[in-house]
């Protein structure tokens, strides 16, 4: 008999597994030391670092889509299924940051250029395998990308207006709102238009919930959840102000993962919708 559903059976998706014991082992022994090299090297964290961390946040996602479509090389499958793929992502990333930190100049830019060369190359490899099957479809994936930008920026306008203290998160804020439209928008072209499912259990509740509505004829049924991830990113930020301004490297360096949980599965829509086509 099935138990209670605990909370990360709510919030991860659907599939999730757990690589095998060695592969678990190698993995969280190299993520440890990263992380005490990156603990002992105490880089500074602030709004431009989350930005040059976002296309890292866009390789994980990518990566993921191509294990999803059975892309990923056999020795490297293990390590791009969800979530452990994030994980994979953010110990290469982390590697990267602290090279780049040994060059005296621009090392921000360094890191940033690594994670856009580490995201095309698994975005690259779904595109062309798409184009192989016949099932490429850039369209409706591309579309939602381009209204979620035009939607942010709406978003972030306006907060900023309402409440100008905000932008003191500067591109960690903005982000935020970015990753999370990105990802609710996406999300609803999948669901509504292309006739992908919501993985993630607390995701499809909302959709659900959308769609028992009487707007369902004429939105679809995961508008609610767009209205949702969007207002739950505009209050994130609203209510980071103060912390970013009294803590800003804490500050912002939890705005960086929030960013990362929206931008993150944003971009693997984007890469697996338009790869994988409806």
């Amino acid at each position: 008999m099935d138990g209670p559903p605990t909370v990360a059976g709510m919030v991860l998706p659907a599939g999730s597994t757990v690589p095998p014991v060695p592969y678990l082992v190698a993995l969280l022994a190299a993520a440890a030391l990263v992380g005490w090299r990156l603990f002992e090297d105490a880089p500074n964290v602030d709004d431009r670092t989350v930005l040059a961390l976002a296309p890292w946040m866009a390789a994980g996602a990518a990566a993921y889509a191509c294990s999803q479509l059975d892309l990923v090389p056999g020795f490297l499958a293990p390590l791009s299924t969800s979530p452990v793929v994030y994980l994979t992502t953010a110990v290469v990333c982390g590697a990267v940051w602290l090279a780049a930190r040994t060059l005296r100049e621009r090392p921000l830019v360094h890191l940033a250029l690594g994670g856009a060369a580490a995201a095309l190359v698994p975005a690259g490899a779904a595109i062309t395998s798409g184009i192989r099957s016949g099932t490429l479809a850039l369209a409706w994936p591309l579309g939602g990308a381009f209204a979620a930008v035009l939607v942010a920026a709406a978003l972030w306008v306006g907060l900023t207006r309402v409440r100008p203290s905000v932008s003191v998160t500067g591109w960690a804020g903005a982000l935020v709102v970015l990753g999370h439209v990105l990802d609710g928008v996406t999300t609803a072209v999948g669901v509504d238009v292309l006739g992908f499912g919501e993985q993630t259990p607390l995701s499809r509740i909302i959709i659900e919930a959308g769609a028992a509505l009487p707007t369902e004829p004429y939105l679809g049924g995961a508008w609610l959840f767009v209205v949702v991830k969007a207002a739950l990113a505009v209050g994130v930020v609203a209510l980071f102000t103060d912390y970013v301004r009294e803590e800003p490297r804490e500050g912002f360096a939890l705005l960086g993962l929030i960013a990362a949980v929206g931008l993150g599965p944003g971009a693997h829509n984007v890469v697996l919708f338009a790869a994988a086509g409806g």
